[in-house]
């Protein structure tokens, strides 16, 4: 039998994982022969935050009401959430069964989706292990029926390879990747309604990177999503809502990875006030976790793998980690067959000069807007 890990393997070695925009492109038109919806949304996220990263596809959702789908998501108390979504133990969950055929006790439902037309929506997460590497929400006009238990376990059972795919697209490294170059952080603050107030030069070059040379600071491009989530999370840490983390790793249209950070801040008297928000090029620190989740190591190998990109020996992670040299051995030939090497130096290389530098620069983000 083949595991997972061999299929990730095999895809990333042949180039199979595509694009994201090709990967959710034919997963909605595998999925809609078998069950209709009218709207979707699919997107990648980071395994670590749950918040959203590249790729994304918007289908029939108008890029006007992007930055509320958002905002809400990640700022509201509801059922159904991705992050409750993603942990519940079938991946997969319906609006309707959700409230008990009462959708109208969802603000989502009220503020979103009758507004528009929407009777139900499912929801699943793709995941690897307890990772999970994107979702998808899925809406069905008032006039259908609505979603059953048999829909969602039809979504949920393309979740292990589409997480594989977007797993693959993580660790993607383009052979014409130009010289990584250090630039400095920038900083922006956001109004309550997650509009930008102010912003500093490096700021906006990193937006800009994020969402093209013309967008427009009024509106939300949606490449802006995560952005406008980590300001959401942001918010709600500060009103004890959330623990956060307010922040997300993502790659702008240039394929480098960017990390963003944000902190909601107080006037003298407590009153929450702007939201402020860092984005600089990521780190090795930052995208090394990323990278590793990748490779579908388990949470023994990824405490090995830091040991030997820290230098340590075999007795030395023996000791650190309270294990026999035999287990650390053992341990060691699994994460060299998952990543494909032979030995440590090749496993350090993968990790920091294979992966890191040319990430910086990897092909253009991937998004996509469309309509039937």
């Amino acid at each position: 039998m083949t595991t997972s890990t061999e299929r990730f393997g095999e895809r990333r070695k042949s180039g199979t994982a595509g694009r994201g925009s090709e990967l959710f492109a034919a997963a909605s038109q595998r999925l809609r022969r078998v069950m209709p919806f009218d709207a979707a949304v699919w997107f990648g996220t980071d395994p670590t935050t749950m918040l959203p990263i590249s790729p994304l596809r918007a289908e029939n959702i108008e890029p006007d009401h992007c930055e509320g789908y958002f905002r809400r998501e990640y700022g509201t108390e509801d059922v159904l959430l991705f992050r409750d979504v993603a942990r519940s133990p079938g991946g997969g969950g319906t609006l309707g069964l959700a409230t008990g055929g009462f959708p109208g006790r969802s603000p989502r439902y009220r503020e979103f989706m009758r507004p528009q037309g929407y009777g139900d929506n499912l929801r699943a997460a793709f995941r690897i292990g307890e990772r999970t590497w994107g979702v998808v929400d899925l809406f069905r006009d008032t006039g259908r029926r609505p979603f059953t238990e048999r829909d969602v376990r039809h979504v949920t059972a393309m979740g292990p390879e589409l997480a594989l795919g977007l797993a693959g697209l993580a660790i993607a490294t383009p052979e014409d990747a130009p010289p990584v170059t250090a630039e400095a952080p920038g900083t922006a603050l956001f109004d309550e309604s997650g509009q930008i107030i102010s912003l500093d030069a490096h700021a906006e070059r990193w937006l800009s990177e994020l969402a093209g040379p013309r967008w427009d600071h009024q509106q939300t491009p949606l490449p802006m999503v995560t952005v406008q989530s980590v300001v959401a999370r942001a918010r709600c840490v500060a009103a004890g809502r959330d623990s956060g983390p307010a922040a997300a790793r993502l790659r702008g249209s240039s394929g480098r990875w960017l990390a963003v950070h944000a902190s909601c801040l107080r006037s003298p008297s407590g009153m929450l006030g702007p939201v402020a928000v860092v984005l600089e090029p990521a780190n090795s620190a930052q995208i090394a976790p990323i990278i590793v989740e990748a490779y579908c190591l388990t949470p023994r190998e990824q405490q090995i793998t830091q040991c030997v990109a820290r230098g340590l020996s075999t007795a030395d992670i023996a000791t650190e980690l309270h294990l026999s040299a035999h287990t650390v051995r053992h341990h060691l030939k699994a994460i060299f067959t998952k990543f494909g090497i032979t030995s440590r130096g090749e496993l350090v290389a993968k990790l920091f000069a294979e992966h890191y530098g040319p990430l910086m620069h990897a092909p253009n983000a991937d998004v996509e807007h469309v309509h039937s």
